[in-house]
């Protein structure tokens, strides 16, 4: 077999490419050259050598090539010109195409190539992973040592044995035997707790050196950035327009199937934005928009996918032109005509339709999205569109995962460890069950002075009643979907960096659960969704509205926002309609306009304090009759008394206040 000749130097070519790619970018952005400049011309200089040495003479007039550029600018120039950086990132994409080349399978390369299959499955190490990796093997390599010395303790336990065999097998009295018997119970008692201790000591490192692997195993998401940046800029430079490229979320890390199975989809993407979506820059500064366009590529994980997200602020799909486009080719059928903007865009989607007026490189043929949706179908995931005339469009691809790394919180429930994803969790809580309120809505709790739905994490797993208990309670606040849900576990366990890996194929799917990661002793644990625990909590915790509601609202008094808005919060998840009055006098003003069902008042307000209020209430005919609640910092027996002496139902005192004893009220 024929031996790689260029086997390191692609790898090492790579990095370097990136790196020249990303600083020739940087400057344009604005970036000082002094710190950038001297850096560039060493990574030049760098692979210049490199390519010398394996005899590839192109790479190595490109790289120098890059050095003429860059050297006039060497010393700190406050801004380098247009030319030279076009000139550097030419360069680039000559070395990005003859790197590509090297590739037995690489096919035909273009400018600003994304990055190989190859390339990404060249796992790139951290230097600090591969220090703790290195340190995990330095450790548990000490500790197999100190196994080995144990051995010689083994060696004289055995004679021991030997010998206390003997005296025993001896007629007559075996005085010695105690003596020995004593020596091995002492040398058996070190040895087993040494090989405990070794053992539970190589049984951590073993665990963090599988965890550092697979962290290395996989890829961040923005390895692919740069080179889809350049592609932006490529694009719009050879249609005469001006792109900032922005991506986010490129330190998730995946599987390198994934970014390999989508990159060039990601490609197609970014070309189709700057082709059909980014305006030129006299038409955006017509439409009151900046020259230059914005084109975003954000990487998230959402329950076990991963969502490429790619938007631009440019015009928005043609819609009108999609429709004569499909009418031409006959898409449409007579009874389709009326189809509305997401069908238009279901049709696009399809493939095969393009509103270009001409074919150039970079649209035209009908063919972009196409690629698209092969990989989305390739990789069992799906293509969505979205779009709004003048102010841009968005298309996500969405793939499952195979692997992805995060941070995790681990709850208990059921007497069995559970994870949440990290990002997900915006609060813990320990809350007692009068904090937890049955309401109109199920039960709830009140987090940043609203409701949101509770449920016990046991009664959504395993489907059965939550235990019933007076002692307080593990809360979790959780985001996802774009909305909050508090959920109740048995136990905080603590965060961890876990690898999220799919369910196998023969277990049921829940939308409940994400995937899956291994614990120390290599078993499955769960990792939850959170956009499937808040969807479930809310429907858990739904419950049919009374039939039967008095249409009068309650009215609030009280001159606190904090304290208006918080009780406004509550009674309205119970089913209460509600009026929020500032003050006594305001309030005596809109209760003789309207009726009310309750009155709930403070009792320390300007003007006119609450036992005023109940007793100017008490004297009108037309309200006297309506019941009144106080509520006041104030919980003295005096005013107690005084609340009773007034007419007031009930007096709840702040520094007690809680929403179920509220609503019981």
């Amino acid at each position: 077999m024929a031996r790689d000749a260029y086997k390191y130097f692609r790898i090492e070519a790579r990095e370097l490419h990136e790196q020249l790619a990303q600083g020739a970018l940087d400057i344009e952005k604005g970036a000082a050259p002094a710190s950038v400049v001297p850096r560039l011309l060493r990574l030049a200089h760098t692979l210049k050598g490199a390519a010398r040495v394996v005899k590839h003479g192109d790479i190595a007039e490109a790289a120098h090539a890059i050095e003429d550029a860059l050297a006039p600018w060497r010393d700190g120039a406050e801004r380098v010109p247009r030319e030279p950086i076009d000139a550097v990132l030419a360069q680039v994409d000559r070395i990005a195409a003859q790197v590509a080349a090297l590739t037995p399978t690489a096919g035909t390369p273009g400018p600003s190539a994304l990055v190989p299959e190859e390339a990404l499955r060249t796992v790139r190490a951290d230097v600090a992973e591969m220090d703790a990796l290195l340190e995990g093997v330095a450790e548990t390599h000490a500790q197999v040592a100190l196994l080995r010395r144990r051995f010689a303790s083994l060696a004289r336990a055995r004679s021991l044995a030997d010998r206390l065999q003997e005296q025993l097998a001896r007629p007559g009295p075996s005085g010695g035997a105690r003596g020995i018997a004593q020596e091995l119970q002492a040398l058996l008692g070190g040895l087993e707790h040494g090989l405990a201790s070794s053992t539970d000591q190589m049984d951590r490192e073993l665990r963090q050196l599988r965890d550092t692997a697979e962290q290395l195993r996989l890829v961040p998401a923005g390895s692919l950035f740069t080179p889809l940046e350049l592609t932006a800029r490529d694009a719009a430079q050879s249609l005469g327009k001006r792109v900032a490229f922005e991506g986010h979320g490129g330190d998730v890390r995946l599987d390198a199937h994934v970014l390999a199975g989508v990159q060039g989809a990601l490609l197609q993407l970014v070309r189709n934005a700057v082709a059909h979506g980014i305006e030129p820059p006299a038409q955006r500064q017509a439409a009151g928009k900046p020259p230059d366009g914005r084109l975003t590529l954000d990487v998230v994980r959402r329950g076990r996918c991963v969502v490429f997200r790619c938007s631009d602020d440019g015009a928005g799909v043609d819609l009108a032109a999609v429709r004569r486009v499909a009418e031409r080719k006959g898409l449409l059928a007579a009874t389709a005509q009326a189809l509305d903007a997401q069908g238009l865009l279901t049709l696009m989607l399809r493939g095969g339709l393009s509103t270009s007026g001409s074919v150039t490189e970079v649209s035209g043929r009908g063919i972009g999205l196409d690629v698209v949706r092969d990989a989305a179908e390739r990789l069992g995931g799906e293509i969505a569109a979205h779009t709004e005339s003048g102010r841009g469009t968005t298309l996500e691809l969405t793939v499952p995962l195979s692997l992805a790394s995060l941070n995790a919180l681990l709850v208990e429930v059921a007497g069995t460890p559970v994870a949440i994803p990290l990002d997900a969790v915006r609060r813990t809580l320990r809350l007692s069950v009068q904090q937890i309120a049955a309401t109109a809505q199920g039960r709830t709790v009140v987090y940043e002075d609203r409701a949101i739905p509770f449920v016990a994490l046991s009664a959504l797993l395993a489907e059965t009643p939550p235990p019933s208990s007076a002692r307080a309670m593990s809360v979790v606040i959780v985001e996802g979907g774009g909305a909050l849900a508090a959920i109740g576990v048995e136990r905080l366990l603590s965060t961890s960096k876990l690898v999220l890996r799919p369910l196998p194929e023969l277990v049921p799917a829940s939308p409940l659960v994400a995937g899956a990661s291994l614990d120390a002793e290599g078993n499955p644990q769960l990792v939850l969704d959170p956009e499937g625990l808040v969807l479930a909590a809310g429907r858990a915790a739904a419950v049919p509205a009374p039939a039967v509601r008095a249409a009068a609202p309650v009215l609030v008094i009280d001159d606190s926002l904090t304290t208006r808005m918080l009780e406004k919060s509550i009674l309205e998840s119970a089913g209460y309609e509600v009026d929020l009055a500032t003050s006594a006098i305001e309030a005596l003003g809109m209760a003789r306009a309207q009726p009310f069902r309750l009155f709930l008042v403070d009792v320390e307000m300007p003007g006119m304090d609450g036992f005023s209020f109940i007793q100017e209430a008490a004297a009108d005919p037309r309200i006297r009759d309506v019941p009144a609640i106080l509520v006041s910092s104030r919980s003295s027996p005096e005013d107690r008394r005084r609340g009773e002496e007034v007419g007031a139902r009930a007096y709840i005192a702040k520094n007690e206040f809680d929403q179920a004893r509220l609503l019981e009220t």
